[in-house]
């Protein structure tokens, strides 16, 4: 038969608790050994005996080490539950304070609106009117420094038009004037042309005149002697020589 379930409590004989005491212990060190073997685990098991004789069991017999370690570990992690739950509850806290920060905009931002006002009693109210007159006179005040601002900016743009439209139209007169003055000048270039070319034929006419009289002279006095004339600037010997020839 198999061993029946053993119940966990507390052994009232002290011999068979005794007994089971000192089967458990050598149980449990070897278990510790073979977990720290097998696994290249650290460990450290301590055990306290009914009469307070202590058992305990190290890795590599370093029980000092171990519970430093234990110790560094231990105060780290308190360390960072603290922290932790401070930072938690500042959360809280800020979340408690913003909520009301959001509330009371809200709330304020109604009353501006003209809205919930029965909670208000007259010295609020007359606070509320005075900081809407007061609202009122930084609107305007911001509203005509625009306008002010706004009415330089188009008065220097009217100048820089006005500027350019006198230069556009000192322009357009004096393209005007040369356009003019092209138009006079061809209308008097076809009378010049004419007077010249006039005045070249009545100066070419008179000395074919003055050239022609004489030749006919010539020919009129050769016609009535038979000879011909004498030739300007021959001697008289060389001239009827000539004349025999």
């Amino acid at each position: 038969m198999g061993r029946g379930k053993v119940q966990l409590k507390r052994i009232e004989n002290k011999i068979n608790r005794q007994v089971t005491f000192s089967k458990r212990r050598s149980g449990l060190l070897k278990k510790a050994h073979e977990i720290s073997v097998l696994c290249d685990a650290e460990v450290g098991l301590i055990i306290f005996s009914t009469k307070g004789k202590l058992y305990e069991f190290a890795t590599d017999a370093c029980m000092d080490k171990i519970l430093e370690r234990y110790e560094r570990y231990s105060y780290a992690e308190k360390v960072l539950i603290s922290t932790e739950s401070e930072i938690q509850g500042n959360w809280c806290h800020e979340y408690r304070k913003l909520k009301a920060k959001v509330e009371t905009i809200q709330r304020c931002q109604k009353h501006l609106m003209g809205e919930d006002l029965e909670s208000l009693n007259l010295k609020e109210l007359q606070q509320l009117e005075q900081q809407l007159e007061s609202s009122l006179k930084h609107i305007r005040s911001r509203k005509s420094q625009l306008m002010h601002e706004s009415i330089s900016e188009l008065q220097k743009k009217e100048r820089s038009l006005q500027e350019e439209n006198k230069i556009l139209q000192k322009e357009l007169i004096e393209k005007q004037k040369a356009h003019t003055q092209q138009g006079q000048w061809e209308q008097t270039q076809p009378q010049t042309s004419s007077s010249s070319s006039s005045f070249m034929m009545g100066e070419a006419t008179p000395a074919t005149n003055r050239s022609n009289p004489p030749a006919a002279a010539s020919d009129r006095a050769e016609d009535a002697t038979g000879q011909p004339p004498a030739r300007p600037g021959l001697p008289p010997w060389m001239v009827s020589h000539i004349n025999n020839g």
